[in-house]
Protein backbone atom coordinates (compact mmCIF):
# COMPACT_ATOMS: atom_id res chain seq x y z
CA UNK A 1 0.00 0.00 0.00
CA UNK A 2 0.97 3.50 -0.42
CA UNK A 3 2.61 5.70 2.12
CA UNK A 4 0.53 8.52 1.24
CA UNK A 5 -2.57 6.74 1.18
CA UNK A 6 -1.53 5.47 4.29
CA UNK A 7 -1.52 8.53 6.10
CA UNK A 8 -5.12 9.79 3.36
CA UNK A 9 -6.73 6.77 5.18
CA UNK A 10 -5.42 6.89 8.73
CA UNK A 11 -5.84 10.59 9.46
CA UNK A 12 -7.12 12.18 6.78
CA UNK A 13 -10.45 10.54 6.77
CA UNK A 14 -10.96 9.99 10.31
CA UNK A 15 -10.38 13.93 10.82
CA UNK A 16 -12.47 15.20 7.64
CA UNK A 17 -15.30 12.85 8.98
CA UNK A 18 -15.28 13.88 12.23
CA UNK A 19 -14.97 17.94 11.47
CA UNK A 20 -18.52 16.96 9.03
CA UNK A 21 -20.15 15.67 11.96
CA UNK A 22 -19.07 18.56 14.08
CA UNK A 23 -19.99 21.25 11.41
CA UNK A 24 -23.52 19.28 10.71
CA UNK A 25 -24.32 19.41 14.29
CA UNK A 26 -23.81 23.03 14.11
CA UNK A 27 -26.19 23.37 11.33
CA UNK A 28 -26.40 24.96 8.14
CA UNK A 29 -24.41 28.17 9.15
CA UNK A 30 -21.27 26.51 9.96
CA UNK A 31 -21.30 23.44 7.58
CA UNK A 32 -22.58 25.62 4.05
CA UNK A 33 -19.50 27.75 4.58
CA UNK A 34 -16.81 25.34 5.52
CA UNK A 35 -18.37 23.32 2.19
CA UNK A 36 -18.15 26.66 -0.30
CA UNK A 37 -14.10 27.23 0.97
CA UNK A 38 -13.62 23.37 0.68
CA UNK A 39 -14.68 24.07 -2.65
CA UNK A 40 -12.63 26.92 -3.33
CA UNK A 41 -9.33 25.52 -1.57
CA UNK A 42 -9.38 22.20 -3.53
CA UNK A 43 -9.97 24.43 -6.86
CA UNK A 44 -6.85 26.84 -5.95
CA UNK A 45 -5.16 23.40 -4.82
CA UNK A 46 -5.84 22.33 -8.17
CA UNK A 47 -4.20 25.11 -10.00
CA UNK A 48 -1.17 25.78 -7.45
CA UNK A 49 -0.26 22.16 -7.34
CA UNK A 50 -0.28 21.37 -11.02
CA UNK A 51 2.16 24.48 -11.00
CA UNK A 52 4.25 22.96 -8.29
CA UNK A 53 4.28 19.55 -9.72
CA UNK A 54 4.41 20.43 -13.24
CA UNK A 55 7.65 22.89 -13.00
CA UNK A 56 9.29 20.27 -11.01
CA UNK A 57 9.55 22.19 -8.03
CA UNK A 58 8.19 19.12 -5.98
CA UNK A 59 8.00 15.77 -7.06
CA UNK A 60 6.70 12.62 -5.70
CA UNK A 61 8.01 9.34 -5.45
CA UNK A 62 5.98 6.74 -8.34
CA UNK A 63 6.16 3.51 -6.18
CA UNK A 64 4.17 5.54 -2.88
CA UNK A 65 1.66 7.23 -4.58
CA UNK A 66 -1.73 5.45 -6.66
CA UNK A 67 -0.56 6.92 -10.21
CA UNK A 68 -3.85 8.72 -10.39
CA UNK A 69 -3.26 12.42 -10.87
CA UNK A 70 -5.29 15.67 -11.59
CA UNK A 71 -3.35 17.15 -14.05
CA UNK A 72 0.59 16.64 -12.57
CA UNK A 73 -0.84 16.53 -9.29
CA UNK A 74 -1.50 13.00 -7.86
CA UNK A 75 -4.55 12.53 -5.79
CA UNK A 76 -3.27 12.20 -2.65
CA UNK A 77 -1.74 15.55 -2.12
CA UNK A 78 -5.41 16.90 -2.10
CA UNK A 79 -6.28 15.48 1.15
CA UNK A 80 -4.60 18.29 2.94
CA UNK A 81 -6.77 20.88 1.61
CA UNK A 82 -9.89 18.75 2.52
CA UNK A 83 -8.41 18.02 6.01
CA UNK A 84 -7.51 22.38 6.30
CA UNK A 85 -10.71 22.77 5.02
CA UNK A 86 -12.75 20.81 7.20
CA UNK A 87 -10.99 20.78 10.35
CA UNK A 88 -10.10 24.46 10.77
CA UNK A 89 -13.84 25.70 10.69
CA UNK A 90 -14.93 22.41 13.08
CA UNK A 91 -11.92 23.27 15.55
CA UNK A 92 -13.39 26.91 15.70
CA UNK A 93 -16.86 25.87 16.25
CA UNK A 94 -15.09 23.50 18.95
CA UNK A 95 -12.98 26.14 20.53
CA UNK A 96 -15.31 29.02 20.06
CA UNK A 97 -16.73 31.04 22.24
CA UNK A 98 -19.87 29.59 24.04
CA UNK A 99 -23.06 31.78 23.60
CA UNK A 100 -24.80 32.68 27.27
CA UNK A 101 -28.14 31.80 26.99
Amino acid sequence: MTTYLLLAAGVAVPLSVAAVVVLARRGRQALVPALVGLGVLVAMTVVFDNVIVGTGIVAYDGSRILGIHVGFAPVEDFSYAVVAALALPALWVLLGRRRER
